[in-house]
C-alpha cells in the first residue's frame, strides 16, 4: 500500500488484534447498551444505587467500568466511552466483544446553527473529518447511524413529546482546529452541530454489524463570530433527562 495513509483502507479480517479473541464474553452483559458521555450523571446514578458494575474495561488512563442499569426491562448496560473517536471506537469494540449488540449513544455537541442550549439533535449522518472511521470503511464523505437504532430514537422522543431536530453532524479530531472557514463549509453542507465521535462510532457499528444511533444536545455555540461556551457541561437537567431517553430508546431495539 502506498499513497495517503488514511485513504489506504484494508478490510482484511481478522486484524492483528481482534477484540473477540482478547476479551471473553461476559454473561452479565445485556445485548442493549447505552453509551453515555456524561460522567457527572453516571457518578450520580452510581451514588444513588441505580446502576451496578458488571464488567471493567481498561486503558492507560485507567478503568472503564460497564454498568447494569437497574429496573429496566429489557436489561440495559451503561458505558462511558471516553472522549474522541479513537478511544470511543475501541471501547465500543470491547463492549461488542462482551456481548453488546444494540447501542444508543448520548452526548453533547457544539451548535453550528444557533440551537438553543439543550435543544436535542439526532444525527442522520456524520461528516468523516476524523481518522478512526477510515480504518473501518472505505474513504467517503459521511456515514450514518443504523436505521433501526435511528427509528428507536425518533419513536422514543416522539412518545415523550420532546422536540428534536434531525441533522448532519461534523465529526472532527481536532477541537482546537475548528476554524471559522471550516465551520462555514460544514454549515453549508448541512451540518447543524460538531462533535468528536459520531463518525467513528457509526463506522464501527457498520463494520461489526451491530445497531447504533446517537442523541446529542446543543451545548456550546460556534455559530457566531465568537465562541460561547454557555456553560454547556453544567446543564445537569438536560444531561440526566437525555440519558433517561437513551435508555428508553435502547429498550425499543
Amino acid at each position: 500500500m502506498q499513497g495517503i495513509p488514511i485513504l489506504e483502507f484494508d478490510d482484511d479480517k481478522p486484524a492483528i488484534l481482534e477484540p473477540g479473541s482478547l476479551i471473553p464474553r461476559n454473561e452479565a452483559m445485556p445485548e442493549r447498551c447505552v453509551i453515555c458521555f456524561f460522567q457527572d450523571v453516571i457518578n450520580h446514578l452510581l451514588e444513588a444505587g441505580l446502576i451496578s458494575e458488571i464488567a471493567c474495561l481498561k486503558s492507560e488512563i485507567g478503568r472503564h467500568p460497564v454498568f447494569l442499569v437497574k429496573d429496566t426491562d429489557p436489561k440495559v448496560a451503561l458505558l462511558h466511552p471516553g472522549v474522541g473517536a479513537p478511544l470511543a471506537a475501541a471501547l465500543l469494540e470491547e463492549a461488542i466483544a462482551l456481548g453488546g449488540g444494540k447501542f444508543i449513544a448520548c452526548g453533547g455537541a457544539g451548535t453550528l446553527d444557533s440551537h438553543a442550549l439543550g435543544r436535542l439533535i439526532v444525527p442522520t449522518s456524520a461528516i468523516r473529518d476524523e481518522g478512526t472511521s477510515y480504518h473501518y470503511l472505505p474513504p467517503g464523505v459521511e456515514i450514518g447511524p443504523t436505521p433501526a437504532a435511528l427509528l428507536a430514537i425518533e419513536q422514543t422522543l416522539d412518545a415523550a413529546g420532546v422536540p428534536f431536530e434531525k441533522t448532519k453532524t461534523w465529526t472532527t479530531d481536532a477541537v482546537y482546529r475548528e476554524t471559522r472557514g471550516k465551520a462555514a463549509v460544514r454549515r453549508e453542507s448541512g451540518c447543524g452541530c460538531v462533535e468528536m465521535e459520531a463518525a467513528g462510532l457509526f463506522a464501527v457499528a457498520r463494520f461489526r454489524g451491530v445497531e447504533l444511533a446517537q442523541i446529542l444536545y446543543a451545548g456550546d455555540d460556534l455559530s457566531g463570530d465568537f465562541w460561547d461556551s454557555r456553560n454547556w457541561d453544567d446543564a445537569w437537567g438536560v444531561r440526566e433527562k437525555l440519558l433517561q431517553l437513551a435508555v428508553r430508546a435502547c429498550g425499543l431495539l
